[in-house]
C-alpha cells in the first residue's frame, strides 16, 4: 500500500462514520505561544477540545503535518523522525470509548481496509492510580473485541495517559494499539510493551479529565476522543518492512544520496537517515514561512540543516548537496502539500550550505576553536596526571568528573554557536578524541555536556530548541491563553489599521506571538515614518475604546471570501469557515479564539519598527 492509499483510505473510513475533514494546519501554531512547532494532530484543534464550536461540526478527521525535535537525538535509527504525518480523528463531546475503539481496530483489522492480522494486534489501557482509577471500560471492550487478555497491557500513567497540554486542562487515559514487525509465525502469546518488535500504531486518547491548579482532577462535561496514527509506521506494518527508511516516503531520497555519495546506504545506515529526515523536516519548515536564523524557530531549522550537511561531509559528498535532495522531497510530497514548491525554498537551502560551508573554512573561527579544544583536553590531562589515574581508570575517572561536577566548558560552546554559528554538537564531539577514552564513554559524557548546555546556557536565553516539543512557557496554552488572546485580536486591528493608513495592498507576511509581546510583518518597501507609526497605533487604540463587540459567523468559505476584508491562504480553511468581525473595521478568515469586545484588549503600544526582510517590515507592540 502507497502513502496515497493510505491518507485516502484513513480519510474515506471517517468520513463514512460521519466526519468533516479538515486541512492540516501550519506547522506555525496560530494561536499557541508556547511552542514553536505543531507537534500533533490535536495541537490546532486545543481551543475545540477545551469547549469552543468548531465550524465543521463535532466529529473531525484529517492528515496532520507535525515536528518535534525533543528526540533529536534518537533520529539516526529505524523509527524516529524530525517532520511525520500524523492521521487523526477526532470527537468534541461526540461519541467515546466505545466507537472510538471498536472503530480504531475495524480500520486496521478488515479486510476492506488494512486487514492487518488479528493475531499481531495487542493493546494497553490505564492501569489506574490515586487520580483515576482503572480504564475498566477500555479493557472491557477490547476484551468484547476478541483480543485475549494477555494481550491487553494494565499500564501506568506514564505509558497511557495524556495530557494536559500545560500545567492545567483537558487530560485522560489513553488506549494504545500495538502491531507485531517480528516473525509472524512466532508471536508471543503475551503483550511486552518493552519488547522493540510491538510496534505501536495507533492512539485513543480519552479526554474525560481536567487538571486543575492544584494537582487534582475533575471530571469534564464535554468528553473528548483524540486518537492518533503515525502514517509512516502504519506503512511499515502493513508492506511487512522493518525500516521506516525502506518506504516510498524515503527510499528514493536514499538512493539519491547513495548517487551523490557513492555510498551504500546499508554501510551507512545513521547519517543517510539523519540526512533524509533533516532536509525534509528543512523543506517544510521553510515552507511554512521560517528561515535561519539563531533564535527559536529559525535556530532548530539552522540546527537540521547544518546537522545534515556535516553528515553528508561525513559520507564523502564534497559539493553542495542539499538541494538535490530537497528536490526529491518536493516530487514526494507535491501532490499533497503542494505549498513546499513555493520558490524560495531552494534558494533559503542552497544560501544557507553556502554559510555553513564558509564557517567550516573560517580560519579565525576554527582558531578560536581550536584553541579551546586543547585547552580543554590539557585541563582533563592534567586532572588526571594530578590523581595519578592510569589508563584503565581513564573511563572511570572522565565520568566522576564530568558527570558529578560539570563543566564551565558549555559557556564556550554556546559563544561559538551564538556569535559565529559554529555547531555546539561538532564541537563537543572533538572534546573527548585523543585523551585516551572509550567511545562509549565519549559519547555519554558529549551527551552530558550538551544536556548540560541545553538546560542552562540556552534556557537562560529562551532559545532551547528542544521547546518545540517541551513548550517554550512553563504554563503551557492554559495559562498563556488569555493574554494570546488578546494579542491574536490585537493583531487583527493592526493590519486593519496598517491597511487604512498605509494602503489597502498589504498583506500580512507572518506574525508571533508570546506572553509578553506581538510581532507583525507585511509587505512595504520601506521604512515608516514617526507619523505614519503614530496614526497606525492610535487607530487601532480607538477601535479598542470604542468597545466593539467580536462577531463569529458561520458560513461556506465561497460565501465568507466574498465579504472578508482580508483572508490568508483560503486552502486551509475546510469548507464551513468562522468570519470574525470586529465592526466593518476588521472582517476575516480566522481559526480564533478571540476577546469578545475590543475593550478587553487594553491600550496597544507599538515598540518598534524595522526590516524583516526585502520588502517586509516588522512591527513589534505590546499591551498595556
Amino acid at each position: 500500500m502507497t502513502a496515497s492509499e493510505l491518507r485516502q483510505k484513513y480519510l474515506e473510513f471517517f468520513e463514512k462514520h460521519g466526519h468533516a475533514i479538515i486541512p492540516s494546519a501550519s506547522l506555525i501554531p496560530e494561536n499557541d505561544p508556547t511552542v514553536l512547532f505543531t507537534t500533533a494532530g490535536m495541537h490546532p484543534l486545543v481551543p475545540y477540545l477545551s469547549g469552543e464550536k468548531h465550524p465543521q461540526g463535532k466529529r473531525l478527521a484529517n492528515c496532520q503535518k507535525c515536528i518535534r525535535t525533543g528526540d533529536i537525538d534518537e533520529v539516526g535509527d529505524a523509527t524516529h523522525h524530525t517532520f511525520f504525518e500524523m492521521l487523526g480523528n477526532w470527537s468534541l463531546g461526540d461519541y467515546f470509548k466505545k466507537e472510538a475503539i471498536e472503530w480504531s481496530y475495524e480500520f486496521l483489522t478488515s479486510p476492506e481496509w488494512l486487514g492487518l492480522d488479528k493475531n499481531r494486534i495487542a493493546v494497553s489501557v490505564f492501569a489506574g492510580d490515586k487520580d483515576a482509577p482503572f480504564d475498566s471500560e477500555a479493557y472491557e471492550i477490547w476484551k468484547s473485541l476478541g483480543v485475549s487478555e494477555k494481550r491487553i497491557a494494565k499500564l501506568p500513567k506514564k505509558n497511557n495517559w495524556w495530557g494536559p497540554a500545560g500545567e492545567t486542562g483537558p487530560c485522560g487515559p489513553d488506549s494504545e494499539i500495538f502491531y507485531w514487525v517480528g516473525d509472524p509465525e512466532n508471536v508471543p502469546e503475551s503483550f511486552n510493551d518493552d519488547n522493540d518488535l510491538w510496534v505501536e500504531i495507533w492512539n485513543d486518547v480519552f479526554m474525560e479529565y481536567g487538571k486543575k491548579k492544584d494537582g487534582t482532577y475533575e471530571k469534564l462535561e464535554q468528553k473528548n476522543v483524540d486518537t492518533g496514527m503515525g502514517l509512516v509506521r502504519v506503512l511499515v506494518a502493513i508492506n511487512g518492512l522493518d525500516d521506516n527508511y525502506k518506504t516510498e516516503l524515503f527510499w528514493p531520497i536514499i538512493q539519491k544520496i547513495e548517487e551523490l555519495s557513492g555510498k551504500k546506504y546499508e554501510d551507512n545506515k545513521k547519517e543517510f537517515r539523519i540526512i533524509a529526515d533533516h532536509i525534509i523536516a528543512s523543506v517544510f519548515i521553510i515552507a511554512d514561512g521560517i528561515t535561519p536564523s539563531n533564535v527559536q524557530r529559525g535556530y532548530v531549522l539552522r540546527r537540521l540543516i547544518r546537522r545534515a550537511i556535516r553528515q553528508g561531509h561525513l559520507i564523502g559528498i564534497k559539493e553542495n548537496f542539499i538541494n538535490e535532495i530537497a528536490k526529491v522531497v518536493q516530487e514526494i510530497y507535491e501532490d499533497i502539500y503542494p505549498e513546499i514548491l513555493k520558490e524560495n525554498i531552494l534558494g533559503v537551502l542552497e544560501k544557507e550550505e553556502d554559510k555553513f560551508n564558509e564557517l567550516l573554512s573560517d580560519n579565525k573561527v576554527l582558531k578560536l576553536k581550536n584553541k579551546e579544544v586543547e585547552r580543554y583536553k590539557l585541563f582533563l590531562l592534567a586532572s588526571m596526571m594530578e590523581k595519578g589515574i592510569s589508563s584503565d581508570k581513564v573511563d572511570e575517572f572522565m565520568n566522576k568528573k564530568i558527570l558529578a561536577e560539570g563543566t564551565p566548558i558549555t559557556a564556550t560552546a554556546f559563544n561559538l554557536e551564538s556569535t559565529h554559528g559554529y555547531p555546539h554538537d561538532m564541537f563537543f564531539l572533538e572534546l573527548f578524541k585523543g585523551v585516551g577514552l572509550s567511545k562509549s564513554t565519549s559519547d555519554s559524557l558529549g551527551k552530558k555536556l550538551e544536556k548540560d548546555f541545553i538546560e542552562r546556557d540556552f534556557k537562560q536565553h529562551q532559545e532551547l530548541s528542544r521547546t518545540a516539543s517541551a513548550g517554550m512557557f512553563k504554563g503551557g496554552l492554559a495559562d498563556a491563553g488569555e493574554i494570546s488572546v488578546k494579542y491574536h485580536t490585537a493583531t487583527h486591528l493592526l493590519l486593519a489599521a496598517i491597511r487604512e493608513i498605509l494602503g489597502q495592498e498589504i498583506y500580512q507576511k507572518g506574525s508571533n506571538i508570546n506572553a509578553e509581546r506581538l510581532r507583525f510583518d507585511f509587505n512595504y518597501p520601506e521604512k515608516l515614518t514617526p507619523e505614519q507609526i503614530k496614526k497606525i497605533e492610535d487607530l487601532v487604540n480607538q477601535k479598542i475604546q470604542e468597545n466593539i463587540p467580536v462577531e463569529m459567523i458561520e458560513m461556506k468559505k465561497d460565501e465568507a471570501l466574498k465579504i472578508a476584508k482580508i483572508s490568508f491562504d483560503p486552502a486551509k480553511y475546510g469548507e464551513i469557515v468562522k468570519v470574525y468581525k470586529i465592526g466593518d473595521f476588521s472582517i476575516e478568515l480566522c481559526g480564533g479564539p478571540h476577546v469578545k469586545n475590543t475593550s478587553e484588549i487594553g491600550k496597544f503600544k507599538i515598540t518598534k519598527e524595522e526590516s524583516s526582510s526585502a520588502g517586509v517590515r516588522r512591527i513589534k507592540a505590546v499591551l498595556g
